[in-house]
């Protein structure tokens, strides 16, 4: 299951437009608004499940360097299970499994660069109620 998506941006303020009025025919709104980030998702008390990020140089918007896809996991164990097999398979680290309060409360995620250089993530949302 994707947990979230996120874009890097060139021109963030034409963006935001686009999207806050694209998004909301899906019933999608801005849940969270950050100096670099924009979070768009159905509740303001969830996750935001799609981003578009300031893309803080020329050549970081376009796929391969400015994609990034994250995959909810159950819990931690499969976070680790995640970052490790990954890894076996010619993935790079991109972030060892870990806390990341500084993302949102319960934050717990590993990342690595796929053999074509996408990152992709596993993230266990301990904040949030178990299934």
């Amino acid at each position: 299951m994707i947990d979230h998506i996120s874009i890097p941006v060139r021109d963030f303020a034409r963006a935001a437009a686009f999207y806050d009025a694209v998004l909301a025919t899906l019933g999608l709104k801005r849940t969270r608004d950050r100096e670099d980030a924009i979070g768009y998702g159905e509740r303001p008390d969830f996750p935001p499940i799609f981003w578009i990020l300031k893309a803080h140089d020329s050549g970081s918007a376009r796929a391969g360097t400015g994609l990034h896809m994250s995959f909810r996991a159950k819990d931690r164990s499969v976070v680790h299970a995640f970052h490790e097999a990954a890894l076996a398979q010619g993935a790079t680290d991109a972030g060892s499994p870990g806390p990341r309060p500084h993302y949102t409360a319960g934050f717990y995620g590993g990342f690595v660069l796929d053999p074509e250089g996408f990152k992709i993530e596993a993230v266990a949302r301990e904040a949030l109620p178990a299934d």
